[in-house]
């Protein structure tokens, strides 16, 4: 795997960068064609946290985790531990979905525990009147919900707006 690691307000140092090179390394085994794939990760630092991220874009779909602790090195093994954990949890749905295709790129041969293929407990018809996002982000407060679906008036389009880790708001727009 080729690997494009860059520090955000933290400086990346050799140690640094082979110990993430090594952990990441764990993953190499569900990879057919490893020297193909590009990891890119980003090490960041905000107040006491230091935060790691890491995405791994394949052909069909896209490996992503991010992990903070107050001890980077823990947050590099977590954030492995918890790719891993991905690749095992989706191994069957990869599996069902990509079988008539042909993945290259990802072993998936190895044995996981099956677990419930029912993941969907709960379903629910809105019926939304057209409203801005001002008024979206007051639904959303009184609801007391991460994230809120809507007619935009302004974009004339179905939105969904969440709250970021941050605090912060984003939308994405459904055209």
């Amino acid at each position: 795997m080729k690997y494009n690691i860059r520090g955000d307000k933290l400086v990346v140092t050799k140690a640094i960068k082979s110990y993430i090179e090594e952990k990441l390394g764990r993953l190499d085994k569900y990879y057919e064609n490893n020297k193909e794939i590009e990891c890119k990760v980003l090490v960041n630092c905000k107040n006491n946290l230091q935060t790691i991220e890491v995405t791994i874009p394949l052909n069909k779909f896209i490996l992503r985790a991010e992990v903070s602790d107050k001890d980077l090195y823990a947050a590099i093994d977590l954030v492995v531990d918890k790719l891993e954990g991905q690749i095992r949890k989706n191994k069957t749905k990869l599996k069902k979905r990509y079988e008539k295709k042909d993945i290259p790129e990802l072993f998936l041969d190895f044995d996981v525990v099956e677990e419930e293929e029912e993941n969907i407990v709960k379903r629910k018809d809105i019926d939304s009147k057209p409203m801005d996002e001002e008024e979206a982000i007051l639904q959303m407060n009184l609801l007391n919900h991460d994230f809120f679906v809507f007619k935009n008036v302004e974009e004339e389009c179905v939105s969904v707006l969440y709250q970021r880790k941050d605090g912060k708001f984003g939308i994405i727009n459904v055209k």
